[in-house]
């Protein structure tokens, strides 16, 4: 078995880059094995399931990445299905341009304003040059924290068809059940009829993408 490896990136932080991530896995892991791969030097993905008193269903396991990003992904790809690479939050971490050089696709979470599109541009270059190596590698914005009445900012449209990577049609929409999920450790499966509505807006992302 040979994995289908995910990284979720951003060049700034506080965009719901390891909410994005560990949700993702637990939605993978209901597909098959599925592992996170923690090359986030602060750690959040690994502090996030240590914060967990009783284990998500099914575990996902989160690997810290010690050394390269490739060596590790090549260590552990014939162990499970799917694997999904929470990155530091910064284009200038050798680990960003590693995953790219590796991964499948890559999930890029952006905050619904124009603002925060323009300040991805460096990941969005980073992409095409990581496909001299890797021609394969998709490519998508991910919106988070949307509003349910004003989904798209004003000047969104314009901002969006300035750039080559897409935006997925599905996104996160701004909910506190996120921030309660990785409180107690564990993803918004877990929460029962509380993560409900989240676990289909993660439902719907997946799907997108094993789709694309």
């Amino acid at each position: 078995m040979s994995s289908r490896v995910f990284a979720v990136a951003n060049q700034k932080g506080g965009v719901g880059k390891t909410t994005l991530a560990v949700n993702l896995a637990a939605g993978l892991a209901r597909r098959g094995s599925c592992a996170v791969l923690d090359a986030d030097p602060q750690g959040s993905a690994s502090g996030w399931v240590r914060l967990a008193t009783t284990p998500s269903n099914p575990v996902v396991p989160v690997i810290e990445v010690m050394a390269g990003v490739h060596e590790t992904v090549e260590a552990v790809r014939d162990e499970y299905r799917y694997l999904v690479i929470d990155c530091p939050p910064s284009t200038d971490s050798p680990r960003v341009a590693q995953a790219l050089g590796c991964v499948d696709c890559l999930l890029i979470p952006v905050l619904p304003s124009p603002m925060d599109l323009w300040a991805s541009t460096r990941i969005e270059d980073m992409v095409k040059a990581a496909r001299s190596g890797n021609p394969g590698l998709r490519a998508f914005l991910v919106l988070n924290q949307m509003e349910a009445r004003n989904a798209m900012a004003r000047g969104m449209e314009e901002v969006f068809r300035e750039f080559t990577v897409p935006a997925l049609r599905s996104g996160l929409a701004r909910r506190a059940i996120y921030r309660t999920a990785a409180l107690e450790g564990r993803s918004v499966y877990d929460l029962g009829s509380r993560g409900e509505s989240a676990a289909k807006e993660i439902e719907s992302v997946i799907a997108e993408v094993l789709a694309a």
